[in-house]
C-alpha cells in the first residue's frame, strides 16, 4: 500500500445515510489519519447481504451530496442504492482516487455466525475484496429494542487495534468486527472467534390469510440455550469484541476426479 499519502477510506453502512453509527465510524477512520469519503445508502437497506440493487432512471442512480454536521469538511453522499452497489460504484469509475480500505459500519445490532450472509454491512466489506481492498464490518451489539445511548464509543475504542490488524493483513482481507453494547469500562479483551451455526437472533415466519392479499409476519427472536464455546455469539455474550475473518464466495475443486463426487453424496 501506498505510503506516501494518506490511506483513503470509504466509510459506507446498511442503516443508511442518517444512523449516528455511520458518523461515528467515519469519525474514528479519521482520527486514525485516514482520508475519509462517506457513502451510504439513502434510506435503510438492513438485510440486503451483497446484493447490487439500486433505483435506477435508466441508466442513472441518484446521487444526493449531504452534509454531516459533525464531519463539515468529509464529503458525504446519500446513494439510491445497497451497500455493495455503493462499493462496486466506487471501484468501476466513481471515486477518484478509488479507497484503499472499506469500512462498513457501524451497524446497529451484531453480525453473527452464518446469518452475515444476510447482512448489507458485511455485504459491503466483501465486496471491497473483489476489488482489492480490505474491508471491515463493525457492529454493535444492540438489544433488539434499540437503545437510546449505543454505546458507539465502545467500538472506536477497539477501532484502532482491529485497523492495525487490518492493515498489516494481505490485500483483499476481509473481517467483521463485533462489539458488546456496554460502557468501555466493561468491555473484555479482543477475542477472535470463529462463525456460530447460526447467530443471536432467530427469525419465525407465519402466513396469516386475508381478504385481499395474504401476508407473512415475522418475529425476531433472540436465542435461548446454551451457546456454543468460542464462538462470536459466545464470546460477545461473555462481553468480548469478537474479531473474525471472513471469505467471499470460492470454488473448490475436485468434484469429479477420484469419486470425489460419490463420497461427497454419501
Amino acid at each position: 500500500m501506498a505510503s506516501s499519502r494518506r490511506l483513503r477510506a470509504l466509510i459506507t453502512n446498511d442503516d443508511g445515510i442518517d444512523s449516528p453509527g455511520l458518523v461515528a465510524l467515519a469519525t474514528g477512520a479519521r482520527d486514525a489519519g485516514f482520508d475519509v469519503v462517506v457513502a451510504a445508502p439513502h434510506v435503510d437497506a438492513s438485510g440486503v447481504g451483497g446484493s447490487v440493487l439500486a433505483v435506477r432512471d435508466g441508466r442513472r442512480v441518484r446521487v444526493h451530496r449531504r452534509e454531516l454536521p459533525e464531519l463539515p469538511d468529509v464529503p458525504a453522499f446519500a446513494v439510491e442504492g445497497h451497500p455493495a452497489f455503493i462499493v462496486h460504484s466506487a471501484g468501476r469509475g466513481w471515486l477518484d482516487p478509488e479507497p484503499d480500505v472499506v469500512l462498513s459500519g457501524i451497524n446497529v445490532g451484531a453480525n453473527l455466525g452464518h446469518a452475515v450472509l444476510h447482512s448489507g454491512t458485511i455485504g459491503a466489506a466483501l465486496a471491497a475484496s473483489l476489488h482489492g481492498w480490505r474491508g471491515l464490518a463493525v457492529s454493535l451489539g444492540t438489544p433488539l429494542i434499540e437503545p437510546e445511548r449505543p454505546h458507539w464509543e465502545s467500538a472506536l475504542k477497539v477501532l484502532p487495534d482491529v485497523l492495525d490488524v487490518l492493515l498489516g493483513a494481505p490485500d483483499g482481507t476481509v473481517l467483521s468486527l463485533n462489539v458488546p453494547d456496554l460502557p468501555v469500562s466493561e468491555l473484555g479483551e479482543l477475542r477472535e472467534a470463529r462463525l456460530a451455526h447460526w447467530g443471536s437472533v432467530r427469525v419465525r415466519v407465519d402466513h396469516v390469510s386475508g381478504e385481499d392479499v395474504d401476508l407473512l409476519h415475522t418475529h425476531e427472536a433472540e436465542l435461548a440455550g446454551e451457546l456454543e464455546p468460542d464462538t462470536d455469539t459466545a464470546l460477545l455474550a461473555a462481553g468480548h469484541p469478537t474479531l473474525t475473518e471472513l471469505q467471499s464466495v470460492t470454488d473448490r475443486p475436485g468434484l469429479l476426479s477420484g469419486g470425489s463426487l460419490r463420497r461427497r453424496a454419501s
